[in-house]
């Protein structure tokens, strides 16, 4: 359908460049008014439920255990390669739970978008 063929060039976009940014080498967070403990949980569900919205958009007929199967190995993934890249990122297990809670809020917030619109 339309949107699935506009998510379909999205989809590879967006999560090119989730990896760079989840890999790409930890600095040393400035401090702002805006920041709080936490944030980092906060940014990690916010772009893993756009990762999870682009992907149920771009593969609407894809059963839910292989969506949840390929964005669980992904998180993991990043997880230890964050780890094990030395550059100064480590792996958290509440990034992993973020990581998770926010695909799951992109595949349950386009189930809700495409029950209201379709």
């Amino acid at each position: 359908d339309k949107i699935a063929k506009i998510f379909i060039k999205i989809l590879p976009i967006y999560w090119a460049v989730l990896t760079f940014m989840l890999l790409k080498p930890g600095v040393e967070n400035l401090e702002y008014t805006f920041m709080f403990d936490g944030i980092d949980k906060i940014l990690h569900l916010t772009i893993f439920a756009m990762l999870g919205f682009c992907f149920t958009a771009a593969f609407p007929k894809m059963k839910f255990i292989l969506f949840f199967q390929i964005m669980l190995s992904y998180s993991i993934l990043t997880e230890i390669l964050q780890d094990e890249m030395g550059w100064g990122r480590s792996m958290e297990v509440l990034d992993l739970v973020a990581d998770t809670v926010g695909v799951l809020a992109g595949y349950y917030i386009f189930t809700k978008v495409k029950s209201l619109t379709f």
